[in-house]
C-alpha cells in the first residue's frame, strides 16, 4: 500500500423545518433579531460526510460503503428528516438551529457512531449557493467543547 490516506464522500439529503427564537426574547424582538428566519420554515438539506483513511488492503476501501449508508441512514435520517429541529429533536433546546451549529451536532453524532479517527469532514448544504463545513483538521472542530450528542442539548 502508498501509505496514503484515501477520502470517501457520501452524501445523503434530508428535509427539517426550524425556526430562530431566543426563549428570552419577545415575538416582536424575535422577528426584529431574526427577520424572517424567526418564522417556522424549512430546508431540504444536502449533507455531504467525508471519511479518510488507508484503504484495508483486503478490501482496498476505507470503509464500506453500504455500512456508512446505514450509519447515515440510523443517525442522521431518523433523527432529523422530516422533524422539526427545535420541536422534535433535543439539540437545540438552548441554542440556534443554524446551519453552524447543526453542522457540528451532526459531527458529533457521527463521531459516536463512525468508527474512530475515520470522520474527517461534515459539509451541510441549506440551500443552492450556501454550505458549512467542519473539517477535522479545522480548529472549529474544539467548538462543540466535547459534549456528547445525548448530552448536546444540556
Amino acid at each position: 500500500m502508498s501509505g496514503r490516506p484515501v477520502r470517501m464522500t457520501r452524501a445523503i439529503e434530508f428535509s427539517a423545518s426550524l425556526r430562530y427564537r431566543d426563549p428570552e426574547l419577545g415575538p416582536e424582538e424575535n422577528a426584529r433579531a431574526f427577520g424572517p428566519r424567526a418564522r417556522h420554515h424549512g430546508h431540504n438539506y444536502r449533507l455531504e460526510v467525508t471519511v479518510a483513511g488507508e484503504p484495508d488492503p483486503r478490501t482496498g476501501m476505507v470503509m464500506d460503503l453500504v455500512e456508512l449508508k446505514e450509519i447515515l441512514h440510523a443517525e442522521i435520517m431518523t433523527r432529523f428528516d422530516h422533524k422539526d429541529l427545535v420541536e422534535d429533536t433535543p439539540y437545540f433546546e438552548k441554542r440556534l438551529p443554524t446551519p453552524e451549529n447543526l453542522a457540528l451536532v451532526i459531527r458529533q453524532v457521527l463521531l459516536e457512531a463512525l468508527p474512530p479517527g475515520l470522520l474527517a469532514r461534515v459539509r451541510l448544504q441549506p440551500s443552492e449557493d450556501h454550505w458549512v463545513e467542519v473539517s477535522e483538521e479545522d480548529p472549529a472542530r474544539d467548538h462543540w467543547v466535547g459534549a456528547s450528542a445525548d448530552e448536546a442539548h444540556s
